[in-house]
């Protein structure tokens, strides 16, 4: 490991989402920067972001990018390819039916299930764990031994998929494949709610059994 890894959790907005920062060394990454004053994250001399990573497109995960990047005009914002449109649609994105008009910057990368992202020397593979959007992804860092899923796996629960571009299907083969084969110790930090492991989920979560 090339340098301690940190992850700490900021829950915002009415939808009690998760928005994760990590720092590594120099570097610091937002993960779902969501509905929130700028002020509650700890975006300091200490931690300027160089990258805002999305799980995918949904209006709650995407409401804070703005404002990281007008503070932050050099982090590169990085959303799933397939969940792009979402961020200047706030139909798309679902904030609209919940009476809010939220967008987003266009992305300055558009990553894909299989990329692997560098925060300061360490590696977090994209996993592929879409169905609850059409292009959702996973974040996942071996040397942590931690997953950030978004909106597909939570404790005890997975996405929602009783929405528009959302997939049972899909996203239960992805959660199946590409999340319970990762070890039992990994430490699962979901878009909602509290954080579990992939043993605890594999054991107990009543969609998977």
């Amino acid at each position: 490991m090339a340098a301690p890894i940190t992850i700490e959790t900021f829950i915002t907005g009415p939808l009690e989402t998760n928005t994760y920062v990590i720092r590594c060394g120099d570097a610091c990454a937002v993960v779902d920067p969501a509905m929130m004053g700028l002020q509650r994250l700890p975006l300091d001399k200490d931690c300027r972001p160089g990258l805002i990573l999305l799980t995918h497109g949904h209006g709650d995960h995407i409401a804070g990018v703005a404002a990281v990047k007008s503070a932050h005009p050099g982090a590169r914002l990085i959303c799933p390819a397939d969940d792009a449109a979402m961020l200047s649609d706030a139909m798309l994105n679902l904030s609209k039916p919940f009476g809010m008009t939220v967008t987003a910057p266009a992305p300055d990368e558009l990553i894909r299930p299989g990329r692997t992202v560098e925060i300061g020397g360490s590696q977090w593979l994209v996993l592929d764990t879409s169905g609850h959007t059409p292009g959702g992804v996973s974040y996942y860092c071996a040397e942590a031994a931690v997953v950030i899923t978004g909106d597909s796996l939570f404790a005890s629960s997975i996405g929602r998929t009783d929405i528009p571009g959302a997939s049972t299907a899909r996203l239960l083969r992805n959660i199946r494949d590409n999340l319970l084969s990762l070890p039992d110790e990994t430490r699962v930090l979901p878009g909602h709610g509290p954080e579990t492991t992939i043993g605890a989920e594999r054991r107990g979560n009543p969609f998977l059994l």
